[in-house]
């Protein structure tokens, strides 16, 4: 009798053991899914701060950028408008000068016909006419 109440007292302890050990797997588990859980808390806050500060990064150089491409706008704008009106300016001028050179040798060129017509004129006043 003693050796089956031995083959049951070990029967007994060989099965309470893996519960044992089951209870503390079990417990290792819940630890183990807490800790996930918390750093994955972690995680996502240093993410949504991470992401904030690049966002507020990203609309504050973008404003620069629009800020900066509306003052080149500004610049090429009135660059352009002064070329313009130099452009103008000068074509206005030599416009003025070429019209002036054209009037004066037209001048010159209805003055020297008109003396060479006196001239013809003259000269044909002291011949006398065939007829």
């Amino acid at each position: 009798m003693k050796f089956y109440l031995k083959v049951i007292l070990a029967g007994a302890l060989c099965s309470a053991i893996p519960i044992a050990l089951a209870q503390d797997v079990a417990t290792d588990v819940k630890k183990g899914a807490e800790k996930t859980g918390h750093e994955t808390k972690v995680v996502a806050k240093d993410t949504a701060k991470g992401t904030e500060k690049v966002a507020d990064k990203t609309g504050v150089a973008v404003e620069k950028g629009a800020k900066a491409t509306g003052h080149a706008t500004k610049v090429a704008a009135k660059d352009t408008a002064k070329g313009t009106e130099k452009v103008a300016d000068t074509t206005g001028h030599d416009t003025k000068v070429a019209a002036k050179k054209t009037g004066s040798a037209v001048k010159t060129g209805t003055e020297d016909t008109g003396h060479e017509m006196k001239k013809a004129g003259d000269k044909m006043e002291g011949k006398p006419n065939p007829q």
